[in-house]
């Protein structure tokens, strides 16, 4: 997923491990050199859309999302992790 706005800088990407650890997400979250965010989120599909409207909020007032692209991917043959693990990575 890419999140656009004022995302960077505002505590966005520690947000974002919070509410996939709260959703039992695994994946990562990085900032793009655009000024944008990229998400790579897997979970039960339930679980994705309930963190794809915490990402829409964003974290505090000092960030804005101004809009969040969803690319879908279906991995049947994947099983999700008992233990959520979700990352931030830098560059």
């Amino acid at each position: 997923m890419i999140v656009d706005g004022r995302v960077q800088g505002v505590g966005f990407r520690h947000y974002t491990q919070l509410k996939a650890m709260e959703c039992s997400i695994n994946g990562w979250v990085r900032n793009r050199d655009d000024q944008k965010v990229e998400i790579d989120a897997e979970g039960e599909e339930s679980n994705i859309q309930k963190f794809i409207e915490e990402i829409k909020k964003g974290p505090s007032p000092f960030a804005s999302v101004s809009n969040v692209e969803v690319k879908i991917v279906n991995t049947p043959s994947h099983t999700p992790s008992h233990t959520p693990s979700f990352r931030v990575k830098y560059s």
